[in-house]
């Protein structure tokens, strides 16, 4: 039986839609890229809990820059359990159909996730600009508690509008297709298959876009420009590259991110791209960066680096000890 047809006997039967997710059911070797993504999961798991670790152990990390990685490395490991485990689940055992509230609910999870990483890089970006723009007054403009009480606040309001997004959709009816063409219940493949209208829908997605993904990339680009302006007034050059040195791991971390979907919104505006490949570029984008991130900000960041080395210090001095 086909999707379509079994996804409308449903809907008949029970008033409520049951959607089939498409996603990469017609890829060629489908099954190599779940292992793939499944090695990506563990060492995402891995990496961000290391992360965390160094980070609670070491006292000297204890301020608001490494609240905000802390922050980034809770999101990544969140974004990769939402899409890894229910990906691999959904593909493997052919569970690819999904009751409407348990879509809603996929939906609202994957995109919060996915959107608070973007947020998440714009706090690393507002940590920057206060460090190098505002040094001398820095530890009185950003602190600790004050790191806390933003991430609460972006938590609170991204959750807010997130929850219109899904009761927007709620209110939606499906006497059509009920197959979604994605790797999850995502937002617009949803609720195209709308039969009412869905003009509120579609005014809402822009304007989460907008402000969760074109507003954080213009504030990250200002704030770097103030950076590079606030660099020119350094006299010596081993002075700019002390300054510049603190934001490379964070700029590798906005270019892993935001590129690919640029690539990607601008593919799809420019040329009609083929559905898989936005489907393996948008999952790739999703759980690629949430591994990468915490290996570029151990590697890259010297205070990371010294408290590492310290810790492994401190065992092999316990070991020889015992």
């Amino acid at each position: 039986m086909s999707p379509n047809s079994t996804t409308m006997s449903v809907n008949v039967t029970s008033g409520r839609p049951l959607f089939y997710i498409n996603g990469f059911s017609n890829m060629l070797y489908a099954n190599y890229y779940f292992i793939f993504l499944s090695v990506v999961y563990v060492l995402t798991i891995l990496a961000n809990a290391f992360l965390m670790l160094i980070i609670c152990v070491e006292q000297s990390l204890h301020n608001p820059k490494y609240v905000a990685v802390f922050h980034l490395a809770v999101v990544d490991t969140c974004c990769s359990t939402v899409v890894i485990p229910n990906l691999i689940q959904t593909f493997i055992f052919n569970s690819q159909f999904i009751v409407f509230e348990a879509c809603l609910a996929n939906m609202f999870f994957e995109h919060f996730f996915n959107g608070l990483q973007s947020l998440s890089l714009v706090l690393l970006a507002y940590d920057r600009f206060i460090a190098i723009c505002f040094p001398l007054h820095y530890h009185t403009i950003n602190t600790n508690t004050r790191m806390i009480i933003i991430i609460v606040v972006v938590w609170v309001f991204f959750s807010v509008m997130l929850l219109v997004m899904v009761l927007l959709v709620s209110r939606l009816s499906f006497c059509k297709s009920t197959v979604i063409d994605s790797y999850f219940c995502d937002h617009r493949p949803v609720f195209i298959l709308a039969c009412n209208d869905t003009s509120a829908n579609s005014i809402f997605a822009k304007l989460l876009i907008a402000l969760f993904l074109i507003l954080p990339m213009v504030l990250i680009i200002l704030s770097y420009a103030c950076i590079v302006f606030q660099l020119f007034k350094i006299a010596s050059r081993e002075g700019k590259r002390k300054a510049l040195k603190t934001c490379t791991s964070h700029l590798i971390l906005v270019i892993i991110f935001f590129l690919p979907i640029l690539v990607t919104y601008t593919a799809t505006m420019v040329s009609a791209i083929h559905p898989n490949v936005r489907i393996l570029n948008n999952s790739l984008s999703a759980t690629i960066p949430p591994l990468l991130n915490p290996i570029i900000y151990t590697l890259k960041t010297e205070e990371i680096m010294e408290s590492v080395k310290k810790l492994y210090k401190k065992n092999k001095i316990v070991q020889v000890k015992s």
